[in-house]
């Protein structure tokens, strides 16, 4: 399966150590397997007056050696895990986690949410109409190292 990964710059040998911090699913390597997705984020560079480029990577589908945690939608267990890592708490012991993205919308209500301005039921309320996204998050070096594959970088 090809993923995408946007940065400044060609990344062929990726790691987990250069990561910030305060992440939805905490420090680590992202990817997503939407092209368009990755591009939409490249804007955020090229906008600053900063080189974006996206790489591409071949990942393997079989995860089964690897202790993957997937959240197939926005539901409360991927809202209290987003919450944990955002406040620099990893909740579990995984290599990857696999789940939607806390955008600037997803983000802003779970702003509100963190803030107590709106309860739990309203926040995963509002987000069921958030658009299909995804994110790959590899936390454990050797399950990045596994299975990701660089294929090619494209400056955009």
């Amino acid at each position: 399966m090809e993923v995408y990964h946007t940065s400044t710059q060609m990344i062929s040998s990726p790691d987990v150590y250069h990561s910030r911090k305060f992440l939805d699913f905490g420090p680590g390597f992202y990817v997503t397997t939407l092209k368009s997705q990755a591009i939409q984020y490249a804007e955020r560079f090229i906008r600053r007056g900063r080189p974006a480029y996206l790489n591409v990577y071949e990942m393997t589908s079989d995860l089964s050696q690897w202790r993957v945690l997937t959240f197939p939608r926005y539901n409360a267990e991927w809202l209290n895990f987003v919450t944990h890592c955002r406040r620099g708490n990893i909740p579990i012991d995984a290599d990857i986690v696999i789940g939607g993205i806390a955008n600037d919308r997803v983000f802003a209500t779970v702003d509100l949410y963190f803030s107590g301005y709106i309860p739990r039921n309203e926040c995963l309320k509002r987000l069921k109409y958030e658009k299909p996204n995804n994110q790959i998050c590899f936390l454990s070096q050797n399950a990045l190292t596994n299975c990701l594959i660089f294929k090619s970088c494209t400056q955009l």
